[in-house]
């Protein structure tokens, strides 16, 4: 395999029991698998054996979720499971290769928390972190930060921008050879290499500098899955990696030639931009196989489960009312998540689905291309769409969990590593250089922000950073 060959980059979406809305009531799964830190580590050791570029774990900051009572809620299989990053730093000491992404928001946190931990998870895995930036989508989220509904779209966008300027000055607040750990000499660090951020902005004022010295990488690998215009406007000017949602090849092209077009409108390169799309997979060594598997799955879903994930998909429309196996309704336009409204609605109305049908048909993928069949149909698949500027990757989405993963890792892995499509062997050690991106080189500080025009002296070991709390430290460089 050359080593110059483009390669399909693979991220494993890994919720606890699965991706099928009837996962945890597999007979094989474990329904309490989000609170069992050993059933965790298998499936991530699964996917680093499968030649992964990473793990991605969802996250939001409550139970989001607008079903309309508690016998609905009850049937729910994924209420509760670990907070990522708590989840991933215990994860990254039983793993070698594998990159390591945590979703955190940018509406309900503070850029110095969120700096910190994504840089300490780079450090503790040795350059595998990887930050899946959100901005929330649920009121249920805001009312567990003194807030009755959630802010405006716009709104939150807004305040990412300006919290990633922040984070990514964080990031930047030491040199990468700063610390000098002199014991004959007694300096700890060299003053001239410290940065201090000084931000003072419509949403932050944040002073710096972290007291984590700047990660492995540079940045932790930067995600974003919106596909809003304000969410496809984002990932250009800050995405590394873009999960997004398409259903068709057509669908696919547009939005992979649109943003990368975007992507260069920012003066980036497209190529440090990988598009992976959602692929929610079945595949057993017969067609026969998988369509059994896929029945088992579907012959589990709740039909009150089932409408109210519906619902939820679509932005919280009211369907009660509606003939089940009439069609969809018209829908209002909503906040939130509209990218993935729009595909569903279309796909009901471009399949002639009923609601009942639309319900079962979202059960799986939730909106996300639906892959079902033996390894060689599915590789094919996802190769047409890899070869057309479609694709740069997949986010793989297992039906069940840990069958589904184990199967895509035993049967279609080695389908794709045939053709010459995934990676035998990883190629570096920080999940950058798996993906093929380049490392952020620290920004050239100006003249007038010199440390060294501070005269500051050496910091003797052991002591504060006399630069950080001076009022004489440099500005940022940032």
């Amino acid at each position: 395999m050359s080593p110059h060959r483009r390669m399909m980059k693979l991220g494993a979406f890994l919720p606890a029991p699965g991706h099928h809305i009837a996962a945890w009531r597999h007979p094989e799964a474990r329904p309490d698998g989000g609170l069992d830190f050993d059933y965790y580590r298998s499936l991530v050791q699964t996917a680093e054996r499968g030649m992964f570029d990473m793990v991605f774990l969802s996250d939001g900051a409550g139970v989001r979720t607008r079903y309309k009572d508690a016998d609905e809620l009850s049937r729910q299989g994924r209420m509760v499971h670990f907070e990522p990053l708590t989840l991933l730093s215990a994860l990254a000491v039983h793993t070698r290769h594998i990159g390591l992404t945590a979703t955190a928001s940018t509406t309900y946190n503070e850029p110095f928390t969120l700096a910190r931990q994504f840089a300490s998870l780079d450090h503790l895995s040795a350059g595998r972190s990887g930050w899946n930036v959100v901005t929330s989508a649920t009121d249920a989220e805001a009312r567990n930060y003194h807030l009755d509904r959630q802010p405006e779209h716009a709104a939150r966008y807004h305040r990412a921008r300006e919290f990633m300027e922040v984070v990514t000055g964080l990031w930047d607040s030491w040199e990468d050879d700063a610390f000098l750990y002199d014991k004959e000499s007694g300096r700890f660090f060299d003053p001239e290499k410290l940065h201090i951020l000084g931000h003072k902005g419509e949403h932050f004022s944040v002073r710096g500098p972290l007291n984590v010295a700047r990660p492995p990488q540079g940045h932790p690998v930067i995600v974003q899955a919106g596909s809003s215009p304000d969410g496809q406007d984002f990932a250009a000017r800050w995405a590394e990696v873009v999960f997004t949602v398409q259903q068709t090849l057509d669908q696919a092209q547009v939005y992979y030639r649109g943003l990368k077009k975007q992507v260069a409108d920012h003066g980036r390169d497209p190529d440090h931009v990988k598009i992976l799309p959602g692929a929610f997979i079945v595949v057993g060594r017969t067609l026969a196989e998988a369509e059994d598997k896929y029945a088992t799955l579907q012959s589990l879903v709740d039909p009150v489960v089932g409408l109210g994930m519906l619902s939820y998909q679509l932005g919280n429309v009211d369907l009660t009312g509606h003939p089940l196996d009439g069609p969809l309704p018209e829908l209002p336009a909503i906040e939130g998540s509209t990218s993935k409204q729009q595909v569903i609605y279309e796909q009901a109305r471009r399949q002639g689905l009923t609601i009942r049908e639309l319900y079962l048909a979202v059960a799986a993928g939730r909106g996300h291309r639906f892959l079902l069949g033996t390894p060689e149909t599915i590789a094919d698949e996802l190769e047409d769409w890899f070869v057309n500027e479609a694709a740069d990757g997949f986010n793989i989405m297992p039906d069940y969990h840990p069958g589904g993963l184990d199967a895509i890792v035993e049967l279609l892995v080695p389908e794709l590593q045939r053709r010459g499509l995934v990676r035998t062997r990883y190629e570096g050690t920080t999940l950058r250089d798996n993906l093929g991106l380049p490392r952020p080189a620290f920004p050239p500080a100006p003249a007038s922000a010199s440390p060294a025009a501070t005269n500051a002296p050496p910091v003797p070991a052991g002591s504060s950073s006399g630069a950080s709390g001076s009022s004489a430290a440099p500005a940022s460089a940032v």
